[in-house]
């Protein structure tokens, strides 16, 4: 059975790193594809990828991660720039979504403007 598990970013945001890292790490080791609500600091993707390295073996295969920022327009008023770095600031990365999930469930993740394609590994 394939779990999906949707995180909202005020679940995380008052977390440690290494409070994140661990918790989105034992929902993937429980099989779970993990639908994060924002993104991860780049300091804390490169530990959740060092974390899976160390732990990779005959049952764990690692991680997927993806994540998708929304697009915002090429012509954006100025208005409309200074308005999305206040709420930014304000309330954190909380735009986009994250994907994780194990490697041994997700086969590849496609991303373009309009779609997110995941594939899964049929058994």
């Amino acid at each position: 059975m394939l779990t999906l598990q949707f995180i909202p970013h005020t679940e995380i945001e008052r977390l440690t790193s290494e409070q994140r890292i661990k918790k989105l790490f034992d929902l993937v080791r429980e099989k779970k594809i993990v639908l994060l609500q924002g993104r991860l600091k780049p300091d804390e993707e490169i530990q959740l990828i060092q974390k899976t390295m160390e732990k990779i073996g005959r049952k764990f295969k690692g991680i997927e991660l993806c994540t998708i920022y929304p697009n915002s327009p090429k012509e954006e008023l100025l208005i409309q720039k200074l308005k999305n770095l206040v709420t930014r600031f304000l309330l954190g990365d909380s735009g986009g979504i994250t994907i994780i999930g194990p490697a041994t469930i997700i086969k590849e993740i496609k991303r373009d403007p309009d779609k997110i394609q995941l594939f899964t590994k049929v058994k």
